[in-house]
């Protein structure tokens, strides 16, 4: 049964991965866009629009947990400016998932997932 089960494993541990989110939101900053498996992309829409939110407060609690989540600086602060410009007056609703194709080897459903 999957009682009280808020999060998708994806097979790996705790640390492995919030560090795969890590890189992964990292990697959509940098890009706009990225390829990734549906249930990869729904756990990284979850974080990164919680991400976005506590930036769109500006304060700065909300810039140190977005410098302990993204990591590195210049991403952090692309971000940071990122959603002042884009998100100030959205209210939620901030990436999209497009199913893409398939993969070949596995089967797994490939999506794109872009920032709005």
């Amino acid at each position: 049964m999957k009682h009280k089960v808020k999060t998708r494993t994806l097979g790996r541990d705790a640390a492995h991965r919030l560090a795969m989110l890590r890189n992964m939101a990292r990697s959509l900053i940098q890009a706009g866009q990225i390829e990734t498996t549906h249930t990869r992309a729904l756990e990284l829409k979850s974080f990164i629009e919680k991400l976005i939110t506590k930036a769109k407060k500006g304060d700065l609690a909300a810039k140190r947990h977005i410098f302990s989540n993204i990591g590195c600086n210049d991403d952090a602060y692309r971000f940071l400016d990122m959603v002042k410009a884009q998100y100030a007056e959205k209210n939620g609703g901030y990436t999209s998932i497009v199913k893409y194709r398939f993969r070949k080897g596995d089967g797994a459903p490939i999506v794109v997932l872009r920032l709005l």
